[in-house]
This record gives structure tokens, C-alpha cells and sequence, in this order.
């Protein structure tokens, strides 16, 4: 018989087999611990372009992740924090504001806990990621303009009693930057034993901001030379907010690049470990994604070809200074997703978006070094 006093009248604390809400929570981080030991280490792509004198390129691809996306990562992170936050639980109804990849890894990670899910995003998001997103259990709500997702999605995860995941605002905070197997720390183990194994610079676009701010503060953790580049596509505020130290910019037109751009400077978003930035027409990243394409024998996303264009720009600048290094960017998801947009003529003459001239610029400089003006 215990005996032991209850200390103010308190009535003794449950064992921790008793605890359903710490049960539930063990079996989900096991669940979610499973999927990043299947999921091996990403590869990091090394194409030779005989332009690009004493310029080594590699893309970190993160399409091949069990979801076909970056936002992999991502997903799995933000559920760790929640569970670990004790803000999702068995039974909790997820809800997400994503332009769709995000969305997809959520609901892939939802389908593995059983756990409801709920993705707010664009009528325009690609039918492809909705039909993923369905596949695995989800549901799709839908808003005529992207600055509706975050208010929606608060709304609906209030209604329903559920958790906003909130990549835009916990996309930095739920990945631990200085290290722990995070991307950064990935891509510059995987560099160790190459010709340049600290980058130059590493290229990449903002959707949250949280990946760039992973990276960013990595470097500076590591104290290594490296330095950071973030590209940015037409009706997207980041680049201007950067330029300009302006946090409150805004942008009416929604981005025609999904994954990348946005009308608002999300939280995650973390300027000041940022060196550079380029702003890339949205013409220019479709192009690069063809190029790329068919010079990789597969397709990439559009917001790859923002990627690749900014780190042909800096190849550019290093190339006319007579320096030599290493670049870096990512294949952020596959371009199978996007046979009905950016890959179809039918749909870029509709919006009057000519890759023609852009795309006859990329291939002279990745064959010859010279970089024309289109």
C-alpha cells in the first residue's frame, strides 16, 4: 500500500504509462524517427558545364525525398516541434497555409500519425500537389489570393479545435541551425572531400525564409568563408525588403513561382545573415529549368531554375574577377509537378512569358562562358 503523503492535498501523479497524452507523443516521434532513418541522406549533384572554367557546381537534391521536395525536411520538423510542445496530440486536426509542396510533406506525415490535415493555399496551386495532398488523406481549401492563406488557416484550426502549423512563422525556429543533421550541415559534410570543399557561396530562393536562415546562421556558426545568396522572383517582396532594411513591404500579385516568393516578408525570414541577393524574372527561372532539364536527363522545378540562374550570376561575377571555387543550390523539387504550367506552351503563351531568349543566353554561357543579355 503507498503511503506516501500527498503534498497539499494534491492527488498523486500518474505513472508515465498512464500519461496517453506522453504515450501518444513516444509513438509519434518513433513513427517520425523511422521516416528520417529510410529517408537516406540526400544527393549532392556534381554537372560538369565546360563553360564554367574553374568553377565546380553542385545541387543538393532534395526532390528525392519520399515527398519529391525540400519541404520534406521541413514538415518533419515542424511536427517534432509541435508534438514536443505538447500542441499536437493524437486525434489533433493539423492545418497549414502552403503553396503546395509544404502542404504535400504535412499531409504524407499526417497520414503516418492518422491524424487530420487540412492545407489552405491558392487557386492556382498546381492540380498535381492537390492530388497528392488528397492521396494522402488531406484536404484542400482554397482562397482566391495568397495573402488569405494565413488568417484562413488560423480561422479554420480555431474552428475545428485544431494546430496551425505555421511554416511561415516556425519554419526557422523548428530546425535546430547548428546542426543535427539539418540541410546545411548535410551539405557541407557531403563537400569535405572535393576540390573546393567550402563553397564559395550558396545559392538559394525564400518561400518562408526558414532554409535560408538554417544556412546562414550554419556559416557563421562554423565560422567558415562561405558566403549566402538568396534569389527572389518577380511579385515577391523579399528581395526589396532586404535592399531597402524595409520589413513591412508588401506585394499585391501573387508569385508565378510556386515555392518561392511571397506578398509579405514572412517571420522566418532573417535579412541580416543574408550577403547577397538577386532578383530573377520569372522568365529567366522557367528558362533555367528547361536548360537544366534536359541537360540533367530529368525535370526540375521552376524554382530550381530561380537557383540555378542566380548561381550562373554569381559563376559569372567569379569568372570575370579570375577567381575559382566551388557554388552550391538546391534541386528543390521535381519538375513532373508542373507538365501543365511551366513545362506547357500552351499555358506560358497565355501569360505572355517568352523562355526563348533566356534560354538561348543559358546554354551559350554553359557552353562557352559568355553570358549575352537575351
Amino acid at each position: 500500500m503507498d503511503t506516501t503523503p500527498a503534498v497539499f492535498g494534491a492527488e498523486p501523479a500518474p505513472s508515465l504509462d498512464d500519461c496517453a497524452d506522453r504515450a501518444w507523443a513516444r509513438h509519434a516521434i518513433g513513427i517520425l524517427e523511422g521516416d528520417a532513418r529510410r529517408s537516406a541522406d540526400t544527393h549532392l549533384v556534381n554537372p560538369v558545364f565546360k563553360g564554367l572554367k574553374g568553377i565546380s557546381i553542385y545541387l543538393k537534391d532534395e526532390s528525392t525525398h519520399p515527398t519529391g521536395s525540400l519541404k520534406h525536411r521541413l514538415a518533419r520538423s515542424l511536427f517534432l516541434y509541435g508534438i514536443c510542445n505538447g500542441r499536437i496530440c493524437k486525434g489533433t486536426t493539423l492545418v497549414e497555409a502552403s503553396s503546395g509542396s509544404t502542404a504535400v510533406s504535412e499531409a504524407y506525415f499526417a497520414n503516418l500519425l492518422e491524424l487530420p490535415f487540412i492545407a489552405v493555399m491558392p487557386r492556382s496551386t498546381s492540380q498535381a500537389k492537390i492530388d497528392v495532398i488528397e492521396r494522402f488523406g488531406g484536404r484542400c481549401a482554397f482562397v482566391d489570393s495568397p495573402r488569405e492563406v494565413y488568417d484562413t488557416a488560423a480561422r479554420i484550426a480555431t474552428d475545428t479545435g485544431g494546430h496551425y502549423l505555421d511554416q511561415f512563422t516556425n519554419a526557422e525556429r523548428a530546425t535546430d541551425w547548428r546542426g543535427n543533421n539539418n540541410i546545411a550541415e548535410s551539405i557541407f559534410g557531403q563537400m569535405e572531400r572535393e576540390a573546393h570543399p567550402v563553397p564559395s557561396w550558396v545559392i538559394m530562393g525564400a518561400g518562408t525564409g526558414g532554409t535560408s536562415a538554417t544556412i546562414g546562421r550554419y556559416i557563421r556558426y562554423r565560422n567558415l568563408a562561405t558566403r549566402l545568396c538568396v534569389t527572389d522572383v518577380e511579385n515577391s517582396v523579399f528581395y526589396d525588403a532586404w535592399k531597402n532594411h524595409d520589413l513591412e513591404a508588401t506585394c499585391t500579385q501573387p508569385s508565378r513561382i510556386e515555392g518561392v516568393g511571397r506578398p509579405r516578408v514572412e517571420p522566418s525570414f532573417i535579412p541580416t545573415v543574408i550577403d547577397h541577393m538577386i532578383k530573377v524574372p520569372d522568365a529567366a527561372s522557367i528558362a533555367a529549368a528547361h536548360v537544366l532539364s534536359d541537360r540533367l536527363f530529368r525535370r526540375v522545378g521552376a524554382s530550381t531554375g530561380t537557383n540555378f540562374f542566380g548561381l550562373l550570376s554569381i559563376a559569372d561575377g567569379m569568372m570575370k574577377q579570375g577567381r575559382e571555387g566551388s557554388l552550391v543550390t538546391l534541386i528543390c523539387d521535381s519538375g513532373d509537378r508542373y507538365a501543365g504550367t511551366y513545362f506547357n506552351t500552351e499555358w506560358l503563351a497565355q501569360r505572355n512569358i517568352d523562355i526563348a531568349p533566356w534560354r538561348q543566353a543559358i546554354e551559350t554561357f554553359l557552353d562557352t562562358g559568355m553570358f549575352p543579355a537575351p
